[in-house]
């Protein structure tokens, strides 16, 4: 709970009394209201009618050394949503009201304890679903995209401030100052700009997944290989053609990237109505695609599905002869791939696998992983990643005034007081994702999109 008065209600649902001892090191028993700041304190808790709820500890932060600047009071109680419930009852009565969506992290940012790139970053830790995105978003949450762009935006000034210095005292010290050292200045803000937009892509890898499609013909054995490579039944195997209607999508966490396997409705013509909205929908999926794996259960089948596939997909293609309980490839399906016409030279590995005894789905692992490092980047460290497209809209926009600066600068195409416009465009568009203007806006529009309670 958090809020200027936060400790007084706390004190309406806490009964304190002379215990028994610590608990252990760090905590003891409460006998005062407010205990002991930073320091878990054991209590009890009573519900609204005064009625003793559960044995519990607290820990109170005074402001502004909390979590959101303000006086902030933590629960810890035994588990259970009884016991939960019947405290934010109890809280709400004594004077509280719960929380709006994303409004803790909102005070934090009020109050001057995270920036709007951190508040950012916690959306992502929750919703981290990779290792990948776990990274990226506690970088962020450390401040290095912010710590790049303060030094970016200071950089930014000091052009600015150097280009003003000329023009108003354009013979002061050595005369007017070298145009092409301003121009090399502008050139290098507009390089690192480039460079940090560039890493969105990685980003959207780290939580979306490289794209694997299973694609083949009706009852080619996609929805068996895909549970076998996810670890669980996640489509429906039948022996009846055509189960699969809809594409089926699992991320499952992968080094460097995170896979995102999709089964495929059967590549085939069918009079269905729904079944074609199905492989309408794996159509879009292969063009989609990082990685397609072609799905046949003998060598005629997989020849033509491959071919089939290259028209759809310019992704790698690896050919998977499914059913297969021999280990090891098969030169007579590639015979039968080359055979069939162009397409072959998408394919970057033929394996036989059985979904049923797990024969070969190793080999098609370390083909996959091989594959997809040929069609994705390699994970950067030198640079904080850019993880949300409002992050790219406004860094784009600074990329664009730098560049009408430059552009304008060495043209001398405008007088300096209207190039230098640019610059202060610039600045402001590090300010939206910093926080530095339109406050109000900004914050409405970053903390709707959270979750109540954080």
């Amino acid at each position: 709970m958090s809020g200027p008065q936060a400790f007084h209600i706390a004190g309406r649902v806490v009964r304190t009394h002379q215990g028994s001892g610590d608990r252990g090191q760090g905590t003891g028993t409460a006998t005062t209201w407010p205990p002991a700041a930073r320091r878990a304190t054991r209590v009890t808790l009573i519900d609204a009618d005064g009625a003793p709820l559960d044995d519990a500890l607290v820990t109170v932060f005074s402001a502004p050394h909390s979590a959101t600047g303000e006086d902030v009071v933590e629960f810890s109680v035994h588990g259970g949503a009884y016991i939960a419930t019947t405290l934010l009852t109890a809280l709400v009565a004594a004077g509280a009201r719960p929380a709006l969506p994303g409004e803790f992290t909102e005070r934090a940012v009020r109050n001057g304890k995270l920036d709007l790139l951190q508040a950012g970053a916690i959306a992502d830790l929750i919703e981290a679903r990779s290792a990948a995105t776990h990274r990226a978003a506690l970088r962020q949450l450390g401040g290095a995209l912010s710590r790049q762009l303060e030094t970016l935006r200071s950089a930014l000034l000091n052009l600015e401030a150097l280009l003003a210095y000329d023009i108003d005292f354009p013979m002061e010290d050595d005369g007017p100052i070298d145009r092409s050292r301003i121009l090399a200045a502008a050139t290098d803000l507009e390089s690192t700009l480039a460079q940090l937009i560039g890493t969105f892509p990685q980003a959207a890898l780290g939580r979306d997944g490289a794209m694997v499609v299973l694609a083949g013909p009706p009852n080619a054995g996609k929805s068996s290989l895909l549970n076998a490579l996810v670890g669980e039944a996640r489509a429906i195997v039948s022996e009846v053609p055509g189960t699969t209607r809809d594409a089926i999508e699992v991320l499952v966490d992968a080094q460097p990237w995170p896979i995102r396997y999709v089964d495929t409705a059967g590549l085939r013509a069918s009079e269905d109505p729904v079944e074609r909205l199905g492989i309408e929908v794996s159509h879009r999926r292969l063009a989609e695609a990082h990685l397609v794996v072609a799905c046949g259960e003998d060598e005629a089948s997989l020849g033509r599905t491959v071919v089939e596939l290259a028209t759809r997909t310019t992704a790698p293609i690896i050919a998977v002869w499914t059913k297969r309980d021999d280990d090891g490839g098969s030169t007579d399906a590639l015979g039968a791939i080359d055979g069939a016409g162009s397409g072959a030279g998408n394919v970057r590995a033929i394996v036989r696998v059985s979904a049923q005894t797990g024969v070969g789905l190793d080999a098609l692992q370390r083909a996959m992983h091989a594959a997809i490092a040929t069609v994705t980047p390699e994970p950067t460290e030198s640079l904080p990643t850019v993880t949300r497209a409002r992050h790219v809209a406004s860094l784009a926009v600074a990329r664009a005034e730098i560049a009408a600066f430059r552009e304008a600068w060495e043209d001398a195409a405008l007088p300096a007081p209207v190039a230098a416009t640019h610059l202060r465009a610039a600045v402001h568009a590090l300010d939206d994702l910093l926080g530095g203007i339109d406050i109000e806006e900004i914050l409405t529009r970053v903390f709707r999109t959270f979750c109540v309670g954080k």
